[in-house]
């Protein structure tokens, strides 16, 4: 009789066990709009135990062909499976703090570009092997006498000619060649209309023929907003005022949808015309929405804090990082209509 009370108790003990874990597990959480509807995966990319690999985040997220998924933190480059497991990581001196980061194919090699404000310069560098082929420090030739360079924002037009932001100073975009020879600069500090307070984020905007630059003024007074550029340095339009602080922007691949963070804590998605139709993980707690001392254990699933990066695959999924003290990378994914 007693070894099967003693059986009982043990039992029940599991039971409840797993009872409080699946409590204590986070469900999925739908966000979004109509056709920009997602879901939540919960422990995307986490280890094991459940904690992030990532340490701090202040940076970009990019795919491959293939589908794995690159995200930059300070310790470096970590690239994961569409599922979330770890492939191969870049965690050295040349591979940390990319603020910024594009990814193009190249002769049938993908290469990656980067914005490194902390180390002063952009890099290219093999998405594979990891092996640095550019570097693009302060081009002396143009004749600028800056007393700070910090590029936060890199992108690559179809004939390989890079332009890179230097946003946390002069706020002037260089432009070089696809060999890194500097071939002019565009832009300068200020809140006036082709002026920038911040250029924060830049891509190549696919949507339009030709592509032009879709560039982030990330603090412009009095809301954030986004701009187009051509790729002679041109100032085009003003796209969309009123973002808060819109830190990067990502073109859906094939399609008519840009992604745009807000270091306030959400991501608006917007149309062909430019104008809103979604808005993922609205963080409504003044405190924490715009907060990077946001520890694992504070994460609410659904709800962003920081958000700084995102990049779509070709299933029309996103993939989200957030600044963030633990490292934060999340996956969504489209729910088909």
């Amino acid at each position: 009789m007693l070894c099967n009370f003693r059986g009982l108790v043990f039992l029940l003990a599991i039971t409840a066990t797993c009872v409080v874990n699946a409590q204590d597990k986070p469900k999925p959480v739908r966000m979004g709009s109509g056709i920009m509807t997602f879901d939540t995966v919960p422990g995307w990319g986490l280890d094991e135990n459940g904690k992030s690999i990532l340490g701090p985040t202040h940076g970009s997220v990019v795919i491959d062909k293939t589908g794995n998924i690159y995200t930059s933190a300070d310790a470096g480059v970590f690239c994961f499976s569409p599922e979330g497991k770890l492939v191969r990581r870049f965690v050295d001196g040349d591979h940390s703090r990319l603020h910024d980061m594009e990814i193009r194919e190249e002769g049938g090699v993908e290469y990656i570009y980067g914005a490194r404000n902390a180390n002063k310069e952009g890099i290219k560098f093999n998405a594979i092997s990891g092996d640095i082929v550019l570097r693009l420090p302060f081009p002396e030739e143009s004749g600028l006498k800056l007393t700070k360079f910090n590029p936060t924002a890199i992108t690559v037009a179809p004939n390989g000619d890079i332009f890179l932001a230097d946003g946390y100073a002069s706020n002037y975009v260089f432009k070089f060649d696809k060999t890194g020879k500097y071939i002019k600069h565009f832009g300068e500090k200020g809140n006036d209309l082709k002026q920038f307070n911040t250029a924060h984020g830049m891509t190549l905007d696919t949507r339009y023929d030709p592509p032009r630059l879709l560039i982030c003024d990330r603090n412009h007074e009095p809301k954030g907003r986004l701009l187009h550029y051509d790729l002679d340095g041109n100032f085009m339009e003003e796209v969309i005022t009123g973002l808060g602080m819109p830190t990067s922007a990502c073109v859906q691949q094939g399609g008519d949808y840009v992604a745009v963070p807000d270091l306030h804590g959400r991501l608006v998605i917007l149309n062909k015309k430019n104008t809103i139709c979604a808005v993922l993980g609205h963080n409504d707690n003044a405190e924490k929405g715009g907060s990077y001392n946001i520890p694992q254990d504070q994460w609410i699933e659904g709800v962003f804090s920081g958000t700084h990066g995102s990049f779509w695959d070709k299933d029309g999924n996103l993939y989200v990082q957030d600044w963030n003290v633990s490292g934060r990378l999340m996956k969504l994914v489209r729910v088909k209509p």
